[in-house]
């Protein structure tokens, strides 16, 4: 059985949710992808009933503050655990060298010592382009450069182990530059900063990004299957599934994924 357990939606200033982040998860194994911005990471995963011991692999998209900082909290508790004897075998880390740099650079000051000992070690860092390619759970996992108009970002693709696609386009709208990593995938994840009846209030072009009806007409244009909405605004929470999916289905004949934090889709 092969799941997205959602860690969090929120685009970077939300409080009332999580940043976007969220793990790809086999059995009992599990793939993180970016971590938020705090500590909450921690909190989401043990609601989840997700071990820190069961996470051998994470991803960073870019050194945007609501995508990086979690990730140290993350390497803190990896790092308590294997002094503790309690972690198997090493976290692997993806990232851009930029990234790379900074997770360092910011581990160097708040963990201790007997933490950043473990650096490429037994916490490991791999270093990816565009185009690099790993095998994480598995699954062949393409990293690409979402050719981000603000700083550099990766996304990927994979297939999952039941055959069916799915590409992670990071916080920015689709380009067709990346057309080949998304056209005729199972599940496309887009990012959805705000719904277009409310671009007015968000201003989410300003901001580089995306509303749910972009989103959702981006998927039919590429013949998708499903597409997931994240990285929203949280002043409509209460009321954001229903909202965005609404929105959404004016552009988009397959189905819409708006989760809430801790939800489980199943693939």
């Amino acid at each position: 059985m092969e799941n997205i357990y959602i860690l969090g939606t929120g685009s970077a200033m939300v409080t009332k949710c999580y940043n976007t982040c969220f793990t790809l998860s086999n059995e009992d194994e599990h793939f993180l992808i970016d971590a938020g911005g705090g500590n909450t990471i921690l909190s989401n995963l043990e609601k989840l009933n997700i071990s820190i011991n069961k996470i051998h692999n994470m991803f960073i998209s870019h050194n945007h503050n609501d995508h990086i900082l979690g990730s140290v909290w993350v390497i803190r508790a990896v790092a308590q655990s294997i002094l503790n004897d309690k972690y198997s075998g090493n976290l692997n880390i993806y990232c851009h060298k930029t990234s790379i740099d900074a997770i360092k650079s910011i581990s160097s000051f708040v963990l201790q010592k007997k933490f950043l000992k473990l650096f490429d070690d037994r916490i490991l860092f791999n270093g990816i382009e565009d185009n690099y390619t790993a095998t994480i759970l598995n699954r062949k996992t393409t990293f690409f450069d979402i050719k981000s108009t603000k700083d550099l970002q990766h996304g990927f693709t994979t297939t999952l182990n039941n055959g069916k696609s799915l590409t992670f386009l990071g916080d920015e709208p689709y380009r067709e530059t990346v057309k080949k990593y998304c056209a005729n995938v199972d599940y496309l994840f887009h990012e959805a900063f705000c719904l277009y009846s409310q671009k007015e209030i968000f201003k989410p072009y300003e901001k580089h990004h995306a509303t749910a009806k972009d989103a959702c007409k981006n998927a039919q244009d590429l013949n998708v299957k499903n597409v997931i909405l994240y990285h929203t605004e949280d002043k409509n929470l209460k009321n954001r599934k229903e909202l965005y999916i609404n929105e959404g289905k004016e552009e988009f004949s397959g189905k819409i994924y708006m989760p809430d934090d801790l939800d489980i889709i199943e693939l």
